[in-house]
């Protein structure tokens, strides 16, 4: 495969596309998806963040049409309502982007839902989002949905039992089985659709080794990998290099349905969009449809307690 770019992208007039995420990948994947034309919604919890994404694409791109919405990925009442919003504000949705994350917080942490941190915003609040959103999604025609997996997912296994770490937690291990699960997720939603004849695209992709602030964040700056984040920048490709795998999946005419595409140089850690390999859990369809059942019940048993909540 040649050396795909930017300058590769078609242009993507008429369409509107969701990004998650305001920073790093997000920012890049929604300013070139602004720059070929998309109707872009950049999604996140931080308004201020989202506001100085904005700033930055407006002051690229004065005319580009791109918004700010409020979603908290780890508040499954917070994606309900942005899912519910964007329904009243656009006829269809011809992009999702599953792209914000967490990774390694050193201590066990919860989402407003109580579930593990890394799983319940990396993997089942953008299930969450995917099937609220699947009705707009629909309605595009040729819809794609691009989820975002990584290098991470070759050392993930899915644990039914214990998909909230609750027993027993580890940084590295939990947000290698929601990666994992990202994947899978990505591979399970493309069968349902030809199944179901939803007309709806699922592609992976991952970004193999970036610069971003994902180590800064989570595990901080003065951990061992905030550190090693720091001060060995030159291992992480630039994050604008990382998007190209997201943006070939989410606009090139030469991606395969149900495909994965990564970084093709030094064990897919940095380079330009091909093919990945893919772990061999996740070719699982029993495993993943577990998971995909598991992951209903659990957004039910959140639906259960807000209508109890509400109960006089």
């Amino acid at each position: 495969m040649r050396k795909w770019t930017v300058a590769d992208i078609p242009s993507q007039e008429g369409r509107v596309a969701v990004v998650t995420g305001t920073g790093g990948l997000g920012y890049e994947t929604a300013l070139a998806l602004a720059r070929a034309g998309a109707n872009t919604i950049i999604a996140g919890r931080s308004s201020q963040k989202g506001a100085a994404a904005l700033a930055r694409i407006f002051a690229e791109l004065p005319s580009a049409r791109v918004r700010f919405e409020l979603l908290d990925l780890a508040c499954l009442a917070s994606v309900a309502t942005f899912a519910a919003r964007l329904a009243g504000q656009e006829e269809k949705l011809d992009l999702l982007i599953n792209n914000a994350g967490v990774m390694v917080p050193p201590r066990r942490e919860e989402t407003r839902d109580g579930f593990e941190l890394q799983f319940g915003t990396n993997y089942l609040g953008h299930f969450a989002l995917t099937n609220y959103l699947l009705p707009l999604l629909r309605k595009a025609g040729n819809a794609r949905v691009v989820s975002l997996s990584s290098v991470a997912a070759r050392s993930g296994a899915i644990n039914l039992d214990n998909l909230n770490s609750e027993k027993g937690y580890k940084p590295m291990p939990a947000y290698s089985q929601s990666k994992l699960a990202c994947l899978m997720f990505g591979f399970e939603l493309q069968r349902r659709s030809i199944t179901g004849g939803w007309g709806v695209t699922s592609i992976i992709a991952h970004p193999g080794v970036a610069r971003t602030d994902l180590l800064h964040n989570a595990p901080g700056r003065w951990s061992g990998m905030g550190l090693a984040r720091t001060l060995l920048w030159f291992l992480f490709q630039p994050a604008p290099q990382g998007a190209l795998p997201t943006l070939f999946a989410a606009t090139s005419a030469d991606v395969k349905p149900g495909g994965y595409y990564g970084p093709d140089a030094l064990g897919e850690t940095r380079g330009y969009p091909s093919p990945a390999r893919i772990p061999l859990a996740a070719l699982d369809e029993i495993i993943a449809r577990r998971l995909w059942e598991a992951s209903e019940e659990l957004i039910q048993s959140f639906c259960d307690r807000g209508s109890a909540t509400d109960r006089p």
